[in-house]
């Protein structure tokens, strides 16, 4: 099992940035696809980008070429740059890890984009 820990959310004025930060630790992180969900309020969690353990990215159609997901496994850690951000991107976003049937998922950062 890996222990996730998000980090780096907040408020921010649209068109702003923000970087989330997903710690881990417990397992070899390597192994690991990561994946950034969000959930609005009343609304399902979205898959928002993803990352393999060869580096491969995908995103949701609504923040490609807005977000950019990276990892460094020297720190057990993956971000998730957010620039030109909406109102509509404001949710709680979750970190995620996969490893066969092993599914983690940390606790959350609040992300809330407003004027």
């Amino acid at each position: 099992q890996v222990q996730l820990v998000e980090s780096g959310g907040g408020l921010v004025q649209p068109g702003g940035s923000l970087r989330l930060s997903c710690a881990a630790s417990g397992s070899t992180f390597t192994a690991y696809t990561i994946y950034w969900y969000r959930q609005a309020p009343g609304k399902q969690r979205q898959l928002v980008a993803d990352i393999t353990t060869g580096g491969t990215t995908d995103y949701a159609n609504s923040v490609r070429g807005r977000f950019a997901i990276s990892r460094d496994n020297a720190k057990n850690t993956v971000y998730l740059q957010m620039n030109g951000l909406k109102p509509e991107d404001t949710a709680v976003y979750y970190c995620n890890a996969r490893r066969f049937t092993e599914n983690n998922w940390g606790q959350g950062t609040q992300v809330t984009v407003s004027s």
